[in-house]
């Protein structure tokens, strides 16, 4: 193959991005860790985004890696509560990993992380149940992009063939972009790349870093979409559906393929005029690529913590399965009966609104895509191409 040519790597004649404060995240203390202080371009970046936040305070703990920096607190939500009034900084040595899903339909890919966690407030949140984040639960930012993206090329190259990597799986891919300005390397680095492609999750509002660069198709921009009471009641600090349209609405001007994820689908009271309303008018202003459909699916570790900000008897845990064994991936879900019911209904809404556009489902077993005569619709997941 072709050596890719060297314009995603910053050179000395690049002009230095200048960081600005991400929307919604104003954190009280800087951890200079592990890898920050490296090379001169990490340094020059660490220090830019310090100057962002200037009421911050800085701590200098180069010796500690990333997974390690100590929050001083052990009650599981005060943990959480901290780690997202924390940002690190530092690098990652592995950060291009292969996914290992078992107990469900979706199929395995390759994901990369410039990032670790997210801002944002949403109590519902799965990733605070998994190992990495329910240990180690702070904001983080990569500062080694470079190595990551080689690593990228290694894979896709080694792979031989088009193959998805995935930003979105154990961060948002897009929320502390105007922080780092990553975009503006790894969007022109999958569009030079000959295999290797990107999609990207997100629920930031925030692209002005991506809409003038070359993509050449090679980025696929996915947005997780809820209906503004679904937003309101359990997605905190988070942009409103209107900002979050717009960025989508603006991403496609550009001319990238965008997609949605309406996950997770909580069945508050009235939800189903609530969904039909938000599908309905969604539609009508975007034409999307692929949208998939999404239950709960998150661990014991982390209902516990949407437990203790909610209550007991919020609108998650009154639906939940409470008997084991239904699926062997370890997850809490809504029993298989209402999850079929919700989907049946938003499937003949998003129908109605578009017959085209490809529909999925996200951690499903494979019955329930035979229940709703959507076996072709297996691994049309939004991780994979």
């Amino acid at each position: 193959m072709t050596p890719l040519r060297n314009r995603w790597f910053p050179t000395k004649e690049s002009a230095p991005y200048r960081p600005r404060a991400a929307e919604g995240f104003s954190p009280s203390r800087i951890v200079l860790a592990k890898g920050s202080d490296t090379t001169a371009a990490r340094r020059r970046l660490a220090e830019g985004i310090c100057a962002a936040y200037p009421e911050a305070e800085v701590i200098e703990d180069f010796d500690t890696p990333h997974n390690r920096v100590s929050l001083g607190e052990s009650d599981p939500l005060a943990l959480h509560n901290a780690g997202k009034r924390t940002l690190v900084l530092a690098e990652h040595s592995s950060a291009v990993r292969h996914s290992t899903e078992e107990g469900n339909s979706c199929p395995n890919y390759w994901h990369f992380s410039p990032y670790g966690f997210c801002p944002y407030g949403c109590t519902y949140c799965y990733l605070a149940g998994t190992q990495g984040v329910r240990f180690s639960p702070t904001v983080k930012v990569f500062l080694n992009l470079p190595e990551i993206l080689m690593e990228v090329d290694r894979t896709a190259r080694r792979i031989g063939e088009p193959t998805a990597f995935y930003l979105g799986k154990l961060q948002d891919g897009l929320a502390l972009d105007p922080l780092t300005g990553y975009s503006r390397q790894i969007i022109p680095f999958f569009a030079d790349h000959p295999t290797a492609r990107l999609t990207l999750l997100t629920k930031s509002a925030d692209v002005a870093n991506l809409l003038d660069l070359d993509h050449r198709g090679h980025a696929i921009l996915s947005w997780t979409l809820s209906p503004p009471a679904i937003i309101e009641a359990f997605e905190e600090n988070t942009p409103s559906l209107e900002e979050r349209l717009g960025a989508v609405e603006a991403a496609a001007e550009a001319g990238y393929p965008v997609r949605a994820v309406v996950m997770p689908i909580i069945p508050i009271a009235g939800w189903e005029a609530i969904y039909q309303k938000f599908f309905t008018e969604m539609l009508s202003r975007i034409q999307f690529q692929r949208i998939t459909l999404g239950s709960i699916c998150s661990y014991p570790q982390a209902m516990r913590l949407t437990e203790r900000k909610l209550g007991r008897e919020n609108p998650i845990s009154a639906n939940l399965e409470r008997r084991r064994g239904r699926m062997s991936d370890g997850r809490a879900r809504f029993p298989r009966e209402l999850r079929e019911s919700v989907y049946r209904h938003l499937l003949r809404v998003i129908r109605q609104a578009d017959v085209e556009v490809q529909i999925g489902l996200c951690l499903e077993e494979p019955s329930m895509f035979d229940s709703l005569a959507m076996g072709d619709s297996i691994g049309r997941c939004n991780c994979v191409l």
